[in-house]
């Protein structure tokens, strides 16, 4: 099992490649992954009906008792079947229904076969989190099929509706699939049914209840169960094939195998009957009368499967034996007969160019074989012998009197009989219907222009047909298939007069089924033949009555509330939104400590009486805060921040963590860097300050927030019952790590997973600042600096009107003649600045330690497992080297000293990290496990060397990444707006050393 899922994942990454070589004919290579499936699947059956099943575990996360688990069962094999044969013919039918010229056929094909794959996840998963994975993998494939047709409005509208919808359901079943699993103490779905009937009748029987409903909510979301049925018809905007894999024979019928899989186990819950049986028969009423109304055979298709479903909802969900029999049959019917049925309506899409009924006419004599497959398909829908919709529908008929004569059903067994016939005959109506509006000779209307239907084409929903007549002909090799599923349900069939699961036959003799459907092909035909005051009747009907119009009311109404939330939250003031946030942090936690009751902690000291050195740095943090606040322009204040991230970096050193402090310090430096390269796009001074009485509550929130961080650090150190964990830290450091430095392991191994997470963040970070300068690219199209005419870079022109000065004059002269000196530059780029951008002393520094710079940086990277440094310090140095290049000589020696484009930097440090995570795993250990590697080199000596360290080198590559990237943005995309709207500069950047080319910046 795990093994097909594989390959249906592993063939759908590559298919864009095979389309790009054959075209459509790739669609042939994609059906075999299912069709081989399929005969894998065949192969099978002994080793499944031998026994109770079989099973496929692989751990994934043991420590979390998360484990990848497979059970290949009766049910699932009977899905299984469905899943993979229909899609394998559905992958064939495709390659003649789209043309090469078609776009995005590698990713419709790739989404299609992946789509086999989840359904068949879905319905082997022994796991309720697995399972729930692979249904929202559903979900998402979805809506990327059905809005294959992007430049579309209504195929990009259905599908956000099917994934609004779906996914609402979807979220409320997770909650009730953690509360099922937490109340059996396992996932494993299996188990759970084994226990189940323990469950319903024990002490947690009401949440057991619960749960089961928001699980039956999931399900009634997916299979388009009224009040959800019509997001259904909205996703015929899809492709045919898509609607003939998806809406007939596999993500509708999700929900039903969920019903299906807990029926044996939970339908004696209080709640499951009403919402199964009533839902359902709602569901088929008003998907048969819709499907009335309809002028296009694809939408009369679309409205028969949603009462379809409703039928199938209740018969599976019944919980009796004869009931679970029939059930699965009619699942096995409607998917022959609907995929058919829609395989045909794109035929005659492609060859007609139309699906409307009032414009067909004579298709019949055009297309005599796509008739008589279209009209096997309707008959077995409508329930005409010998066909096998007729065997698996005298099934449920006769399961459904059993149960409407039943005392224990009460009268409400006779009325869900009753809106059972009454819904099959709305099934005979619209599958007459049909066939009249797709083949028939309609008079007044002109004969249709069909062009002739390739064989090739055909041969999906023909082979198709000649199952559903070998089906009804011989049903015994299917009533084998169902009889061990449907032996599951005898234990509870006494409660219902039934002993036994019956028997699916062709013929059963003269009964009251056999009646109904008499009953049912009169009365269909006479609705047929009424069609016009049928018309009339619905005509009655008022337009707001509608699914759709509903759906669209509740969105409008959700906008309309989110607008006036965010009217009245969202007021574009930093003020604003500082106050609440703060106001909640403080006062929330406040009112716990005060209600708690909790004395403070004792042995209290302000100050560390072994280090009196911390009053010191602590005042001069104090200082630079209050500073900040005080400043009057953006440098300063700035400036003023950032005394208080160095103040915290000494207060790390003195209590002796250094790699803390080095971090700090580095980190501090890189935030001055970007927050000075950022200003030069804003005013100088400090101009907009909030006064008067909003002063006074600034104040009062600042220091109330303030205390309560100290007061809940100080309670929440003193609230510790248990022996801190980073105890152990210093023995598995060494002994599982093999490193000294505890902080570095514990980064790149002990706490791998959150590094991992972290150098994510960071990724995505640095994107999210690229994506808010540039416009397109990423700032890598820089010109290499001997294209550029030597001193053109920001050249500052003379005010006009302006007189000389002879200082100014003087100091511009020794520029150009250091500009134009002969000797080899000291910066590869340097010669593009104006003359009297440049600095001698700055660029004479750069050279002298940039490249020590870069060797420190390394030196912190490799000596980090055992002595102050790691990954993210050196990346941190590394970046600060290239910032002081940046400085000294603009953009161009930027673009020299890195090459290499900072998006590709940091992808190349993520796949590094994720390479040292998953390589363990295929060597037979554990997602980031570590290996110590102790040898002996030649002048090296002994070596010894720690696989993490190859984590590490991801970290140092993407913190360089990052680094580049704001420079990149902030600095040279800057640069180049300033070159192009060039004005004066701001004092601020006269005085700061902002990089030379940098500063043809006026004020704003």
């Amino acid at each position: 099992m795990i093994t097909v899922l594989a390959v249906h994942f592993a063939v759908a990454a590559v298919a864009p490649l095979l389309f790009r070589k054959f075209g459509r004919n790739s669609f042939y290579a994609l059906a075999a992954v299912p069709a081989a499936s399929f005969v894998w699947l065949i192969l099978q059956h002994g080793d499944v009906y031998s026994s109770a099943g079989t099973a496929e575990v692989l751990p994934w996360v043991p420590g979390l008792k998360l484990e990848l688990a497979f059970r290949m069962d009766a049910l699932a094999w009977v899905m299984s079947l469905l899943i993979l044969g229909v899609g394998a013919l559905v992958l064939a039918y495709c390659a003649r229904y789209f043309k090469d010229k078609d776009d995005y056929l590698g990713g419709f094909g790739a989404q299609l076969l992946a789509f086999a794959g989840a359904m068949f996840g879905l319905v082997t998963a022994d796991d309720l989190l697995l399972m729930f994975i692979f249904w929202e993998l559903t979900t998402v494939l979805s809506y990327l099929l059905i809005g294959y047709a992007r430049t579309r409005l209504s195929a990009r509208r259905s599908a956000l509706q099917a994934l609004m919808v779906t996914t609402a359901g979807g979220l409320a079943m997770l909650v009730g699939l953690i509360m099922l699993g937490f109340s059996a103490g396992t996932y494993r779905i299996s188990a759970i049914l084994e226990q189940a009937a323990a469950l319903v009748t024990g002490p947690d029987s009401a949440a057991i209840g619960a749960a089961v409903v928001l699980i039956l909510i999931g399900a009634i979301t997916k299979s388009a169960l009224v009040p959800f049925h019509f997001w259904l018809p909205g996703a015929m905007a899809a492709p045919t094939p898509v609607s003939a894999y998806l809406h007939a024979a596999a993500m509708v019928k999700a929900g039903i195998y969920l019903v299906a899989r807990l029926a044996p186990g939970f339908s004696e819950t209080a709640f499951w009957l009403p919402v199964v049986l009533g839902l359902g028969l709602a569901t088929m009423l008003v998907g048969g009368y819709r499907a009335l109304r309809q002028t296009d055979i694809k939408l009369i298709l679309a409205y028969g499967t949603v009462s379809q479903l409703g039928f199938l909802t209740m018969v599976v969900g019944l919980g009796t034996p004869g009931a679970a029999l029939a059930g699965l049959a009619l699942l096995l019917a409607h998917g022959l007969f609907k995929a058919t049925l829609f395989l045909v309506v794109g035929i005659i899409d492609h060859q007609a160019g139309t699906r409307d009924i009032r414009k067909l006419s004579g298709v019949y004599g055009s297309a005599r074989a796509l008739a008589i497959v279209a009209g096997i398909g309707a008959a077995s829908m409508a329930g005409i012998p010998p066909l096998s919709g007729f065997v698996a529908k005298e099934a449920v008929l006769e399961a459904f009197v059993h149960y409407g004569t039943d005392a224990g059903a009460g009268p409400w067994g006779m009325v869900l009989l009753i809106g059972m016939a009454l819904g099959s005959v709305l099934t005979f109506a619209y599958s007459a219907r049909f066939m009249w509006g797709a083949f028939a000779v309609k008079p007044g209307v002109e004969t249709t222009p069909f062009k002739p239907i390739s064989p090739s084409f055909l041969a999906a929903p023909a082979v198709l047909s000649l199952l559903i007549v070998v089906y009804g002909l011989w049903p015994v090799p299917v009533d084998g298939w169902i009889q061990p599923y449907a032996a599951l349900f005898l234990d509870g069939s006494a409660d219902h007069g039934e002993s036994t699961a019956g028997h699916l036959a062709l013929w059963h003799g003269f009964t009251p089924a056999l009646g109904l459907t008499a009953i049912t092909v009169v009365l269909g035909l006479a609705m047929f033949y009424g069609r016009q005051a049928v018309s009339r009747l619905q005509s009655l009907v008022p337009g707001w009555i509608d699914g759709d119009r509903g759906y669209q009311l509740a969105i409008g109404a959700l906008d309309d509330a989110a607008v006036w939330v965010t009217g009245r939250t969202q007021r574009g003031s930093l003020f604003f939104y500082l106050s609440v946030i703060l106001t909640v942090a403080f006062v929330l936690p406040l009112t716990v400590l005060l209600t708690s009751g909790k004395p403070l902690p004792g042995d209290l000291y302000f100050i560390d009486p072994n280090s009196p050195l911390q009053l010191v740095v602590g005042a001069g943090i104090v200082i630079g805060a209050l500073a900040a606040v005080r400043a009057n322009k953006r440098f300063l204040a700035v400036l003023m921040v950032s005394v208080t991230g160095y103040g915290i970096a000494l207060m790390f050193a003195l209590q002796g963590a250094p790699d803390l402090a080095l971090t700090q310090m580095l980190v501090e430096t890189i935030i001055l860097v970007a927050f000075v390269l950022a200003m030069r796009s804003l005013p100088a001074e400090l101009r907009d300050r909030t006064g008067g009485r909003y002063r006074v509550i600034r104040v009062i929130i600042g220091l109330a927030f303030g205390l309560t961080m100290v007061f809940v650090a100080i309670y929440a150190l003193g609230a510790r019952v248990a022996g801190p964990v980073s105890l152990e830290f210093p023995r598995l450091a060494y002994e599982g790590g093999g490193g000294l430095n505890i902080v570095n392991v514990t980064l790149v191994d002990i706490r791998a997973w959150d590094t991992f997470g972290e150098i994510s963040v960071l990724a995505l970070a640095a994107t999210g600042v690229a994506s808010l300068i540039f416009v397109r690219g990423r700032g890598d199209g820089i010109r290499a600096s001997s294209t550029v005419a030597e001193g053109t870079v920001g050249r500052r022109k003379p005010a006009r009107g302006a007189g000389g000065n002879t200082r100014d004059d003087a100091a511009l002269a020794m520029s150009r003649r250091f500009a134009a000196s002969s000797r080899d530059a000291w910066l590869v780029a340097g010669r593009t600045l104006a003359p009297e951008r440049r600095s001698i002393i700055f660029e004479v520094v750069t050279r002298l330690i940039f490249h020590s710079m870069i060797v420190f940086s390394v030196y912190l990277l490799l000596a980090g497992h055992n002595l102050p440094g790691g990954g993210f310090a050196g990346g941190l140095t590394a970046g600060l080297a290239l910032t002081m290049r940046y400085l000294a000589g603009g953009r161009y020696e930027l673009r020299e000293a890195t090459p290499v484009s900072a998006g590709a930097l940091l992808g190349i440090g993520l796949a590094t990290a994720a390479v040292s995570g998953v390589a363990p795993l295929l060597l037979g250990g554990q997602v980031f496990q570590s290996a110590i590697i102790e040898l002996w080199l030649p002048v090296f000596g002994d070596i010894k060397f720690v696989t993490s360290t190859l984590f590490d080198i991801g970290v140092y590559i993407v913190v360089v990444g990052l680094v580049l990237d704001v420079l990149r943005s902030l600095g040279a995309e800057i640069d180049e707006h300033f070159e192009e709207h060039p004005a004066e500069p701001s004092e601020d950047q006269e005085s700061v050393g902002v990089p030379a080319e940098t500063t043809a910046k006026g004020k704003a």
